[in-house]
């Protein structure tokens, strides 16, 4: 059984005042990446969700999580 991720990827970019571009280029990744990622339809590899995390200063567990965490 698949159990679906979801992020605050959107919510901390957001609160931070980052452009979808910003956050691509800190990331290393496109614009389209990142629009994917805050829609739910792509789940990044743990390369770049570590990269994301680091980018908001924050653990990778504070922007995603299983369904039915946090």
């Amino acid at each position: 059984m698949k159990n679906t991720v979801f992020n605050k990827v959107k919510y901390k970019r957001t609160s931070f005042n980052f452009t979808q571009e910003q956050l691509a280029n800190i990331v290393g990744v496109t614009r389209l990446t990142i629009i994917s990622i805050e829609k739910q339809k792509y789940e990044p590899s743990i390369g770049l969700a570590i990269k994301l995390a680091n980018a908001f200063n924050c653990n990778v567990e504070d922007l995603f999580m299983l369904e039915g965490e946090g």
